[in-house]
């Protein structure tokens, strides 16, 4: 019994297709069985549990926000590429754990540095 080279992609559209069902499904029967009874509490604005400012939403950040959003982003790539190397663990042996060292400690002395820059320390 010969395969095509697409059936080895059924799983996938499988689970995509389970994953579409069941957003719709989800969506779906939140609004048929979900509370309609708004009143003009319930429609005001709410975030976090405070009354929203009055003022413009083009107002400043603080610099922190974005230091550690690149720190998030940086240790999300360290985590992209260590999953491979564990992966192939095995057949990378003592170079590919040298190499992955060298990585791990690239990104930890940089931690370190913003560390003693004061970058993560939200009091200041």
């Amino acid at each position: 019994m010969t395969s095509s080279p697409a059936a080895s992609y059924l799983p996938i559209a499988v689970v995509l297709l389970l994953a579409v069902a069941m957003g719709a499904i989800v969506s779906s029967l939140s609004s048929l069985f979900g509370p309609k009874n708004p009143n003009p509490v319930k429609s005001t604005i709410f975030e976090a549990g405070s009354e929203p400012a009055p003022g413009t939403a083009r107002q400043r950040f603080a610099v922190k926000f974005y230091v550690v959003a690149l720190l998030f982003i940086v240790f999300d790539v360290e985590t992209v590429f260590l999953y491979p190397w564990a992966v192939n663990f095995r057949a990378l042996g003592w170079f590919g754990y040298a190499e992955m060292f060298v990585f791990a400690a690239t990104l930890v002395v940089g931690l370190v540095y913003v560390w003693k820059k004061g970058a993560l320390s939200w009091e200041t």
